[in-house]
């Protein structure tokens, strides 16, 4: 079978499940977000989650973890990102930037020590972030309504059916034992949120609606990340 082919396939599969999805729910009609109600009330439960949890889970690990330490667990994440990034590239098309984030996972794991060291961007080889559901947009599969998700946060119907493939790709969550597949997801949660601590209070602070502000940048975002020929 063709790559062409298998293209095809995939996608008409996923056209064929976002239609579904709308059919059966009812949503798809409002553009903007059909589903604001459920989102609001999924978003507040994300940010109860956060505030009791999460957050200052985040803030102590912030605190007492030496720089160095952060600097290499968030190295060591990113570096096990680089491989499934890769995949989308090439799966996009983006064969120059593929190959670049295989080299990166290659050279950062062995003279970068498991990818504790990102020592391929400072050599010149710039870090990607690419996932299935980008991969789906590239290949024309619309992005559907906005979805906020548990947990997880914001997305978007195409998104959302991408997450379990983003889950198999991922080389942390699909290798080894339960045990080590929760304990690196755990990890990973708090380490992204202790980066983030500075930029989502200053988004507290500023945004007269959280939700509102948060859904526009997601969006822009994706679309930006889709289209990325268009802005060059």
């Amino acid at each position: 079978m063709s790559a062409c082919t298998t293209v095809t396939k995939v996608k008409t599969k996923a056209l064929a499940t976002l239609e579904k999805v709308s059919e059966t729910t009812g949503i798809g009609n409002n553009p903007d977000d059909p589903l604001e109600g459920f989102n609001r009330s999924m978003f507040s439960f994300n940010e109860s989650v956060d505030a009791s949890v999460i957050k200052p889970v985040a803030q102590a690990y912030q605190t007492v973890t030496p720089n160095i330490v952060k600097t290499a667990v968030g190295n060591f994440f990113s570096n096990a990102g680089d491989v499934w990034t890769a995949v989308n590239n090439v799966l996009q098309g983006n064969f120059a930037d593929g190959a670049n984030d295989f080299m990166r996972f290659a050279i950062n794991t062995t003279v970068g020590i498991g990818g504790l060291i990102d020592v391929a961007t400072a050599g010149g080889m710039p870090k990607h972030q690419a996932d299935f559901g980008q991969t789906l947009g590239v290949w024309g599969v619309p992005a559907g309504p906005y979805v906020v998700l548990p947990i997880l946060g914001p997305s978007t119907l195409r998104d959302t059916v991408a997450t379990p493939i983003d889950f198999k790709g991922d080389l942390l969550y699909s290798r080894g034992s339960v045990a080590f597949r929760n304990t690196t997801s755990v990890l990973r949660i708090v380490d992204k949120r202790a980066a983030a601590l500075d930029a989502v209070n200053l988004i507290e602070e500023a945004a007269l609606d959280k939700y509102v502000f948060i859904r526009g940048a997601y969006l822009q975002r994706r679309e930006s990340q889709i289209h990325k020929d268009d802005q060059e």
